[in-house]
């Protein structure tokens, strides 16, 4: 590429309303589609766009997603800008004796890193949405604008309203206003000028670094790009949209919805996201040679082992057992075992065990998990709500036990 881009990966998101899955780590360390992480696949946009310059920001229970890119992300080359890089909260300044209070924040606690590295652009993009995008067609507009700021969004979606930051452009792609997460908003300009946020950004450094320091001052601000820092560059500089529904990347299948993009915040979003990923023509397909999805490595695992068994419109990752089982509409992680029992309708994650006799519907398994003989799940919601979490119609168990066993 031309320019000398640096990116900086917001990953520190609690992902509240992803719990339990979320209950020992962060949201984008939550495991997706049988082999990923839900980072994987902004990391890959990155790597695919030829940006290899990335610093990954942590925070809430981190320590998953440190292992994960630390086993699955060793993209060093000999280049020494070649790097993917974990970086938690530093609190290096005085006044900072906090975590990151904010989106902005998070870059601003580590604007050390932008001075040290001297890019052309900077890139902040967050770490919480299954996507494909090639990062480069976004940069080119941005270049072509000769923008301070250039915010990836979609087209306005009724049902998204009041989940995302909200602009109003004027037919340059300029943008005029922008509310953080409104309640509601105005039609009376063109429906059409109306833009959602992805919360993906490309910065001039200069201006990024003077707005930085400049909201660091303002005692009420939240430390945010949604309700602080954009706003305010409205007013002085140079703020525009790029249209997402434009990009494009390679292999894309006709059957393919363009333009893919899911906030998985929910227990709910997560489950449909991963259930896009199959059929004869899922909306995402992810056998895509030419804009891959990287993930776990598979190195120590041996091909699955299908036994006996009914395997109907469902995924199946490295290492699996399927002994003499029905297995429909459902993900299966890694290394993961079932016995002589029906899956359907189900997300298995990496190295549980079901054992015989089993009946699991509508259920998301975390990993590690052992499902003892003759259990049922997914079909008494009264009992389910005994012994696990049941969030808009569907089961979850939290992460099991098992990985001492395996790891001892």
């Amino acid at each position: 590429m031309e320019n000398k881009v640096l990116a900086m990966v917001m990953a520190g998101g609690k992902g509240e309303r992803l719990y339990p899955l979320t209950l020992e780590r962060s949201k984008p360390s939550v495991p997706f589609g049988g082999k990923y992480r839900i980072i994987d696949f902004v990391l890959s946009n990155f790597v695919n766009s030829e940006i290899y310059s990335i610093y990954v920001l942590v925070q809430y229970k981190s320590q998953s997603l440190i292992e994960h890119i630390r086993k699955n992300w060793r993209r060093e080359g000999v280049l020494e800008d070649h790097f993917i890089t974990v970086v938690p909260p530093q609190m290096r300044r005085d006044d900072v004796a906090d975590w990151y209070r904010g989106t902005a924040d998070s870059i601003y606690q580590n604007i050390n890193l932008i001075l040290d590295f001297s890019p052309d652009l900077v890139s902040v993009f967050g770490a919480d949405h299954i996507y494909r995008m090639d990062v480069r067609e976004m940069i080119e507009f941005h270049r072509q604008k000769d923008a301070d700021l250039t915010i990836s969004a979609l087209p306005l979606k009724q049902n998204l309203i009041g989940s995302f930051g909200a602009a109003l452009v004027n037919k340059d792609l300029r943008v005029k206003s922008f509310i953080e997460k409104p309640k509601a908003l105005n039609f009376s300009s063109n429906k059409n000028s109306f833009f959602l946020s992805m919360g993906n950004y490309i910065f001039k450094p200069s201006v990024l670094l003077k707005v930085l320091e400049e909201d660091s001052r303002v005692l009420s601000s939240s430390h945010d790009f949604g309700k602080d820092i954009i706003p305010r560059m409205i007013r002085d500089c140079r703020v525009f949209i790029y249209d997402f529904s434009k990009n494009t990347i390679p292999g894309l299948k006709s059957y393919e919805e363009e333009a893919y993009w899911r906030d998985v915040g929910t227990i709910k979003s997560f489950f449909k996201a991963n259930r896009d990923l199959l059929g004869k023509r899922p909306r995402l397909d992810l056998s895509n040679k030419f804009w891959p999805i990287y993930g776990a490595s598979a190195e120590d695992l041996p091909p699955s082992k299908i036994e006996g068994s009914q395997i109907v419109n469902s995924l199946i990752s490295e290492g699996c057992q399927v002994e003499n089982s029905y297995v429909k509409n459902s993900i299966i992680g890694r290394g993961v075992i079932i016995k002589e029992s029906q899956v359907i309708d189900s997300i298995i994650m990496d190295f549980t065990e079901i054992e015989r006799s089993c009946k699991i519907r509508k259920a998301i398994i975390d990993r590690f998990n052992i499902i003892k003989r003759k259990t049922a799940i997914g079909f008494d919601i009264t009992e389910d709500r005994k012994d696990y979490f049941v969030k808009e119609g569907i089961v979850v168990v939290k992460r099991g036990p098992r990985q001492r066993e395996l790891f001892k």
